[in-house]
């Protein structure tokens, strides 16, 4: 079931390096096939999202895909 949420992109340097957001309530997301348009740590995102049931070795975050976004103007 997809959800939105707003927060933060974050680059995170574990293993080969992935990028995740966290949003506005702490909340770690572990973005698969993260857009390029997204691709900038830091950037202010709203984000429509689907997790996903997927074994990860980073152990950071829940697995996730964006089906939907827009970029909020700092």
């Amino acid at each position: 079931m997809a959800k939105s949420i707003k927060g933060k992109v974050s680059f995170q340097n574990i293993e080969t390096g992935f990028w995740g957001i966290i949003d506005d309530a702490g909340n770690k997301w572990m973005i698969i096939e993260m857009p390029e348009q997204l691709k900038y740590d830091g950037k202010s995102v709203e984000v429509m999202i689907e997790p996903i049931d997927a074994m990860s070795m980073m152990m950071w975050g829940t697995p996730a895909k964006i089906v939907g976004f827009s970029t909020v103007a700092p």
